[in-house]
């Protein structure tokens, strides 16, 4: 799922070598983090957070098939 996180953020910023995505993953849960570059936050953002907001829904449904609860989280 973190390979899936990394794919779709390369694709929407504009300094992709800068994109980072670590995973941290328990028993029941995994928490994926997305770092990226701060003039690309906004883009990976979007507006009122719809992009997040799509890029976590559709993390979530990879996340269904395996049984776990995904946390995505951006940080600077």
């Amino acid at each position: 799922m973190g390979e899936l996180v990394e794919v779709i953020a390369k694709a929407l910023v504009d300094r992709p070598e800068e994109v980072q995505v670590n995973e941290v993953e328990g028993t029941q849960s995994v928490i994926i983090e997305l770092k990226v570059a701060p003039e690309d936050m906004g883009k990976v953002i979007g507006k009122q957070g719809r992009i997040a907001k799509a890029i976590r829904t559709v993390v979530k449904a990879a996340a269904t098939k395996e049984n776990k609860r995904v946390v995505v989280e951006i940080i600077q």
